[in-house]
């Protein structure tokens, strides 16, 4: 996956990635489960033409330190799921 940071500063980032909005709308959807997020925004200027964004500023805290926390958050979820099927599946 690459990944480039757009813009950061102390309470926000933004990120520009090469996946499509099926990876990064459950990654924003984690964010603001987060109290110390204040907004987590997924954009896509042009669908065609232009790589999906994820936007987060928080009320505290370093926004890569929370956007982190929600990857693995979402990594956990993921896991969850496998050893459910995997149990449901025999």
């Amino acid at each position: 996956m690459e990944l480039k940071v757009v813009s950061k500063d102390k309470n926000s980032i933004e990120i520009e990635m090469d996946k499509d909005e099926t990876f990064i709308n459950p990654l924003k959807e984690k964010l603001l489960l987060d109290n110390n997020v204040d907004i987590a925004i997924c954009k896509t200027e042009h669908p065609l033409l232009d790589r999906p964004r994820i936007f987060v500023r928080v009320k505290k805290g370093k926004p890569a330190d929370v956007l982190t926390k929600a990857v693995k958050d979402f990594e956990n979820d993921i896991k969850s799921f496998n050893t459910s099927f995997e149990k449901a599946e025999k």
